[in-house]
């Protein structure tokens, strides 16, 4: 399967953003989203078309400490459960990518040989981070904007997991960054933990001028 990429111009580069592409989110891990690791081959195809084009592979990557607020563990909660974290509305999760943990692992398939830079998120056990630009209360950047701005980066496509959460908050910003932006839709999963959660995800998207392909 190929996706076709613009080559680095003088209008500036490209940069394909790999959202958390872990374990935990794959089958058989703690947070699991339904065929997860079928968006790998997607992600490798991309990467080495990016790759080989001259433009850039970096990758998301959720980075948990063990008493992390978002989990349903600190609060005696169900999982699903809505709550409130750092003063932003939360859904409560089961507890996954666990710094130093497997479920914190790239799937093993992922080519990450292509990844020049890793953007991790949730590291504060004080506020989660959806998107791989901010934490989700806003005040904390991870970086990613100001890197893709000193490489040159006009334009970014994006897959991974999960494309009602991470993948739709990481879409959001980029397209508010300035960045053109793009969602490979085969390169994603949904949680959907309502019916269509995934689909109202991209429909959003596409309303805030993403490219939805």
């Amino acid at each position: 399967m190929t996706y076709t990429t613009s080559s680095s111009t003088s209008n500036g580069r490209q940069a394909l953003i790999l959202v958390d592409i872990q374990n935990d989110f794959c089958p058989g891990g703690a947070l699991e989203v339904q065929n997860g690791d079928k968006i790998v081959p997607v992600a490798n195809d991309l990467a080495v078309e990016f790759a080989t084009a001259g433009n850039l592979v970096v990758a998301t990557r959720d980075i948990h400490p063990a008493d992390h607020g978002s989990f349903a563990s600190q609060h005696g909660t169900a999982v699903g459960e809505l709550g409130e974290l750092g003063g932003v509305t939360q859904v409560f999760w089961p507890d996954h990518c666990i710094e130093g943990t497997e479920g914190a692992d790239y799937h093993p398939d992922l080519m990450v040989e292509l990844i020049v830079r890793e953007f991790p998120k949730g590291t504060d056990a004080r506020i989660d981070s959806y998107s791989g630009f901010y934490d989700n209360d806003r005040r904390s950047s991870t970086g990613l904007a100001e890197y893709l701005r000193s490489q040159g980066v006009v334009a970014v496509t994006i897959v991974g997991l999960a494309t009602d959460y991470c993948v739709a908050a990481t879409a959001r910003d980029a397209i508010a960054e300035g960045f053109a932006t793009t969602v490979v839709a085969e390169g994603c999963r949904a949680v959907n933990m309502e019916p269509g959660d995934g689909e109202h995800a991209l429909e959003e998207l596409r309303n805030l001028g993403v490219a939805v392909v």
